[in-house]
């Protein structure tokens, strides 16, 4: 196993911290997503329900800006590059 860092000295792994508002989200999101959560946001009521929306939106705008997410997400739906639980175990001394 290597102690290399994932990332170079120069790169920032950290992601900016997106507020929690409508436009906020909004704006992070993609077309596509920023149309189905302008859709949801219309839809939902005030209190408790939109909160959920924003909340849950603004999860997925966080996660997008992740560097390399969508390629290790279409690794893992793919079922590239895993790992065996076996290997993994063996690897950090079993499961106890």
């Amino acid at each position: 196993m290597s102690a290399q860092p994932v990332h170079g000295a120069d790169d920032d792994p950290r992601v900016a911290a997106i507020p929690r508002s409508i436009q906020a989200v909004g704006n992070a999101l993609s077309n596509e997503k920023r149309l189905a959560f302008y859709a949801e946001v219309l839809g939902a009521e005030a209190g408790d329900p939109i909160n959920l929306v924003i909340e849950t939106w603004w999860r997925e705008a966080m996660l997008d800006q992740v560097p390399g997410r969508a390629e290790r997400l279409a690794d893992a739906l793919a079922r590239r590059g895993g790992v065996p639980l076996e290997e993994l175990t063996a690897r950090v001394g079993g499961l106890d």
